[in-house]
């Protein structure tokens, strides 16, 4: 069940209500009887670890970039198509 957080616009009385997707959002403060207000507030969870989007189920060309960056030298530089040319001198 998802947490709800309410605040009275009578007392400034913050509370968090447990709540059905199903029940009715609370109306009266049970501080003071004043009006409440249902606040929206951040996510309580974070997605770590693998198993999401980037490091497990990307793309094909996305897992041979993620590849070619972990064998690449230390020295930082990437070999790109245009270096992989040989230049042509004139005669």
């Amino acid at each position: 069940m998802p947490i709800y957080e309410y605040k009275c616009l009578n007392c400034s009385n913050q509370m968090e209500v447990m709540q059905k997707f199903s029940d009715e959002p609370l109306a009266t403060c049970p501080e003071c009887g004043g009006e409440l207000k249902k606040l929206i507030s951040n996510t309580s969870f974070v997605l770590k670890g693998t198993g999401w989007y980037l490091t497990d189920y990307a793309s094909p060309e996305r897992k041979k970039a993620m590849e070619a960056e972990k064998g690449s030298s230390g020295n930082g530089m990437k070999e790109t198509s245009t270096e992989k040319k040989s230049v042509s001198s004139k005669s």
